[in-house]
């Protein structure tokens, strides 16, 4: 199984086991891994599951589409690593994947 690391604001970090096929948003909260509300369930109608990827990542995890770039306009601390991770699913090629969640979410 993939494993992803959430690193909130006080830098804490939490690696978690996740299933292909998922969301990095559903692994989070099936791991209760604060700062990730996800408010509006995983339909990219919110900003609450806003994650900042890590730049070695950036380029596997891709940029976000126009209605995901959307949302992100109403989030805080957005930088140009920043993704919903509702939009990004879990695949092995995810193995280590690193996100950060914004001060903001805490």
């Amino acid at each position: 199984m993939p494993k992803i690391t959430f690193i909130d604001a006080a830098r804490e970090t939490r690696t978690v086991e996740a299933k292909n096929g998922m969301s990095v948003m559903e692994t989070a909260i099936k791991n209760n891994v604060p700062g990730i509300d996800a408010d509006c369930g995983g339909a990219c109608a919110c900003a609450t599951c806003h994650v900042q990827v890590h730049p070695d990542w950036i380029a596997k995890v891709g940029s976000p589409g126009s209605m995901e770039q959307s949302m992100l306009d109403f989030a805080e601390g957005v930088t140009e690593f920043s993704r919903l991770s509702c939009q990004i699913k879990v695949t092995d090629a995810l193995d280590g994947l690193v996100v950060t969640t914004p001060e903001s979410q805490h």
